[in-house]
């Protein structure tokens, strides 16, 4: 096989979001101890912001647009298109964030504790937590992946509503009632039937400049837009669809990098080890690794006792406990919302450093698990 095709079969695999976020990672770690510089650049001022700030607030709305088109082609076409379909992922989802949440907060309850960050280990990574589940083989059903994506999607929103709702301190209101005008406005095209991108694009464009003037986080920009661009019947030649499909290469492959080199630039320092015994480490790493694979089943368990939902056919309970553990890959989410929470960058940091962490022990216990239950079902 040549190296061209063999480039280009790893480019369409599941597998390589994932694997470039790890290398991404790798080597922001390594080069941030080895050359000072290069944590420094990252820190150089654009226009009143640092770099960080403009790929934070600005490219990860790209990442927030793609996030909000994959949810609408959920709510019309996929696993939320009916309430007793959407019941088990959006309740497994709930549980995820709500466990999670509350281990953290037992955690940083008393004085030594830091309550800004009970976020953080609400958040699933779609990327690393899909590629981690391709990994475990062609023995895990399908229909475990599309369980998988509704619930990290719904995990997402839930985690871009805390954004609005507990990191944004204060609001301006005009420039929010502009962007919201923005929006309607959007809508509008939406309901003429507009189905060229540039109006929603530029549209978009005008109300992120205005929504980072409100002090609502400016990536909520992308969610909002992404629910008035019109998705007709879903197929091949519709707006929605032709606009998720033309993100989602930049977006794996270009903005989640990015993300990870700027925002994993971390200089360790040599007593690192003893933070990861703080309430704010604990919290965040008993959250994810813990917290997750526990909320999940439990809500999902309780979603099929009352009723309200059943397991699809070919899912067993092992196969949700396994995407439970993966759903404690927290990564660029759970980094993002680390990155809201504290202010003094030393916490930031060391909450990292925690995400990091958890996400790798999650990763590799999900994926093991998994691959186990997999081959004691043959």
């Amino acid at each position: 096989m040549k190296p061209r095709q063999i480039f280009q079969n790893f480019i369409r695999s599941e597998q390589a979001p994932g694997m470039i976020l790890i290398i991404c990672t790798l080597v922001s770690l390594s080069l941030s101890n080895l050359a000072p510089s290069y944590a420094a650049m990252w820190h150089v001022e654009l226009g009143h912001h640092s770099l960080t700030h403009w790929i934070n607030d600005g490219l990860m709305t790209i990442f927030f647009l793609l996030i909000g088109l994959e949810l609408e082609r959920e709510v019309y076409q996929g696993e939320l298109s009916t309430v007793r379909s959407a019941m088990l992922p959006a309740l497994a989802a709930l549980g995820g964030m709500v466990v999670p949440a509350g281990i953290y907060f037992l955690f940083n309850l008393g004085a030594g504790g830091n309550i800004a960050g009970i976020g953080v280990p609400m958040a699933t990574d779609i990327a690393f937590a899909l590629a981690a589940l391709s990994l475990a083989g062609k023995r895990v059903p399908s229909k475990l992946k599309i369980f998988l994506t509704a619930l990290a999607v719904i995990d997402d929103l839930g985690a871009i509503l805390v954004i609005a709702v507990f990191y944004t301190s204060t609001v301006h209101w005009l420039n929010l009632a502009i962007a919201g005008g923005i929006l309607g406005l959007l809508f509008i095209f939406n309901r003429l039937k507009i189905h060229h991108a540039w109006p929603y694009l530029l549209g978009g464009a005008i109300m992120w400049y205005f929504m980072m003037g409100s002090g609502v986080h400016a990536t909520i920009t992308g969610v909002l837009v992404a629910f008035a661009i019109p998705f007709g019947s879903g197929d091949k030649n519709t707006l929605s669809y032709r606009l998720e499909h033309w993100l989602s290469k930049p977006v794996a492959f270009i903005i989640l990098p990015i993300f990870a080199l700027a925002n994993t630039s971390i200089v360790i320092d040599e007593g690192f080890y003893r933070e990861l015994g703080s309430a704010m480490s604990i919290g965040i790493m008993a959250g994810l690794f813990a917290g997750k694979p526990i909320g999940i089943l439990l809500f999902t368990w309780a979603t099929v006792k009352l009723k309200l939902s059943k397991l699809t056919a070919g899912i067993t309970w092992q196969h949700i406990f396994g995407v439970g553990m993966l759903g404690g890959i927290g990564f660029t989410m759970s980094i993002f919302i680390s990155l809201l929470a504290f202010d003094n960058p030393s916490l930031v940091d060391h909450a990292k450093i925690s995400v990091m962490l958890a996400s790798l022990l999650s990763g590799l216990a999900g994926l093991f698990y998994l691959r186990k239950t997999a081959s004691q079902m043959q």
